[in-house]
């Protein structure tokens, strides 16, 4: 079970991942990636090892994870959720 409330991501190679720890994203961050050298990247990476080894706040570092997969439009809604139609008034 996680620690933060899941996100859901789908990598280049079209995998999709539900992630909710520090674990999960370090298992998203070595999945493939659209610019594994873009700066949120880099920062998601350094943020969760530091979160592993105590250095960081793992909130933090979920949230640069989350933050590096907006970057590169890896974010996908929830599965299941249903986009509501908007009617013109």
């Amino acid at each position: 079970m996680g620690t933060f409330l899941p996100v859901f991501v789908k990598l280049v190679d079209r995998k999709s991942m539900t992630v909710s720890s520090i674990c999960e994203a370090e298992e998203a961050l070595q999945g493939q990636w659209p610019n594994k050298g873009a700066a949120a990247y880099r920062d998601a990476c350094r943020l969760i090892a530091e979160a592993k080894d105590g250095s960081c706040s793992p909130a933090v570092a979920f949230a640069a994870f989350k933050a590096a997969a907006i970057d590169q439009h890896l974010l996908q809604p929830e599965p299941g959720a249903r986009q509501r139609d908007i009617k013109p008034s």
